[in-house]
């Protein structure tokens, strides 16, 4: 357990920890027994009945319930507090630096959740607005051509794949028609030359056959012709026959040596060259294909790609489209809960003040809408009392403005790190108690009493804090004992700011001393210390008017 001072001091508002051990101790002991037993008709020591021994106030200790609290005062606030920001972008084009507030709420004014609270100047951004429009429209009709001549490109390529494969097929056929064993044209070709070879040889048998008729014929007519039996007419046809028939012989034998010279030439050179020129063919149509598919991915990435940034010129656009249309929204602000409207307070020289007329720029602070139904105070706790404060615990609140009543609250948070203070080592760590039910008429910025309850004994033996003698990490009370003041040493335990629990030293229905300071020794304190407890104890006493006091 703590020290009925580190107690004392764990339960005075944070403002006065900073003050030394002794003066604690003087203002402690006697400065709160004044102010004790000037409200004990009323509080304090209304069921602890009090007698008088000589000039000493007593007080009889039995056994109560001691709630452990610890008192911080504080700042109310909204706990559901909205800050609202300017959202809207700086129009560079409008040579104004921020964006103008058109109209605004008047700061405390009471709204509720969709209510407009504020306009900004919207001309800027409209006009912006408006050619972005005629920018995407262009933008989406060269996104639709594009796409057009993508799929244009895709058919033409298919269209010259397909070409480009038959042809080589075709060149192959023609290679494997001339090639073949059996019925290759190159070797049907060879074969009609030499049949049309033996058909020339069976026509010059018959020719020189017709030629020798005709010859005997000729002779037999000149016979004939000699003899006087046969006319010069007849000689002359018979004549006229033979020739006939020796020049049919002689082109049939010449067409004989023509034919048997083509076959040679077929066999020798022809053909060699006709499969050649074929395979040659073959490679020049694969080799087309091969450029027509390198052609083809070439135009159709080319394609792509114009495809791809007139896409993304499109997305662009339609994203700066959207994002004029959104700041246009966001140059009308509605209020986003039911609360009270509160200026914000310029924090630097870049932020003007909020008011008609005047500019405020991106991400400035203009407002805070802050719920007053709901409301938690902001607090200190000192550093020797942090371990006795924990979340969930209750909080009973007390706001100056509102003496008459409370409000049930809980501990939300305890920060972790202290405050940092220039000004002073004391470290005190910020902490938020939420008050739990809805509230009426209380404002950001109040002042609240915090009672946390940190503990709660139950039929302890307590005696007021004004009675604890301490010195030298020694406490003791003086007891009176049938008229006699003995000095008694204690352990103390939790404390209040009115009580102090004895865990060992006395026993119920012990009369304390509540103004110890006139049996102080020079041996308990200096000079100074008893010059001034016993003035304190004087002052105590005047104050009281009577040695018994109820």
């Amino acid at each position: 357990m703590s020290t009925v001072l580190d107690n004392r001091t764990a339960s005075l508002p944070t403002a006065l920890r900073g003050l030394t051990k002794p003066i604690i101790i003087g203002v402690s002991l006697l400065g709160l027994a004044a102010g004790g037993w000037m409200i004990s008709r009323s509080s304090m020591f209304s069921r602890q009945p009090t007698t008088s021994s000589g000039d000493f106030l007593t007080y009889e200790v039995t056994p109560r319930d001691l709630p452990i609290t610890i008192i911080e005062r504080g700042s109310l606030e909204s706990q559901t507090n909205i800050p609202i920001y300017c959202e809207v972008d700086d129009v560079r084009s409008d040579g104004i630096n921020g964006t103008p507030i058109v109209w605004i709420i008047e700061s405390g004014s009471s709204v509720k959740k969709g209510d407009l609270i504020c306009e900004l100047d919207s001309s800027a951004i409209q006009a912006e607005l408006d050619e972005q429009l005629l920018d995407t429209e262009e933008a989406r009709s060269a996104h639709v051509q594009a796409k057009a001549n993508l799929e244009n490109q895709e058919i033409q390529n298919t269209t010259a794949q397909d070409k480009a494969v038959l042809d080589v097929r075709l060149a192959e056929l023609e290679l494997e028609m001339f090639e073949d064993a059996d019925v290759g044209s190159g070797k049907l070709e060879l074969e009609l030359i030499k049949r049309q070879i033996d058909d020339l040889n069976n026509e010059i048998m018959a020719a020189r056959m017709n030629r020798e008729l005709r010859f005997n014929e000729k002779q037999g007519i000149e016979t004939l012709f000699k003899l006087g039996y046969a006319g010069k007419s007849e000689l002359d046809r018979s004549k006229l026959s033979y020739l006939q028939a020796e020049a049919d012989y002689a082109a049939k034998l010449n067409k004989l040596d023509t034919q048997q010279a083509s076959a040679d030439k077929l066999e020798r050179f022809d053909q060699e060259m006709q499969r050649l020129e074929l395979e040659g063919k073959v490679r020049t149509c694969q080799q087309a294909l091969k450029q027509v598919q390198l052609t083809n991915r070439a135009r159709l990435a080319q394609m792509q790609g114009v495809f791809t940034s007139r896409t993304e010129q499109l997305t662009k656009e339609e994203e700066r489209l959207e994002r004029y249309r959104t700041q246009l929204a966001k140059c009308k602000i509605y209020a986003p809960q039911d609360g009270m409207v509160a200026y914000a307070t310029p924090r630097s020289s870049r932020d003007s003040e909020i008011a008609e007329g005047l500019p405020v720029r991106p991400r400035q602070h203009i407002l805070s809408i802050p719920n007053l139904e709901s409301m938690q105070v902001r607090t200190q706790v000192h550093e020797s009392a942090l371990d006795r404060v924990e979340i969930g615990q209750v909080v009973e609140v007390a706001v100056d403005a509102f003496p008459d009543r409370t409000y049930q609250a809980r501990v939300k948070s305890v920060a972790v790190l202290p405050q940092s203070r220039s000004y002073s080592d004391t470290k005190t760590y910020e902490t938020v108690i939420e008050i739990e039910e809805r509230v009426e008429q209380l404002k950001p910025g109040m002042t609240a009493v915090c009672d946390i309850k940190v503990d709660y004994l139950h039929d302890a033996l307590a005696v007021p804090i004004q009675a604890i003698v301490q010195r030298s990490g020694v406490n003791w009370l003086y007891v009176d004992q049938n008229q006699s003041i003995t000095k008694t040493e204690v352990n103390l335990g939790a404390s209040n700011d009115q009580y102090v629990s004895v865990l060992s030293g006395i026993a119920p229905g012990a009369r304390v001393i509540l103004n110890p300071g006139q049996l102080l020794t020079e041996d308990d304190t200096s000079e100074e210390d008893v010059n001034r407890v016993a003035t304190e104890d004087a002052s105590v006493i005047a104050s009281v008017g009577s040695n018994s006091i109820k």
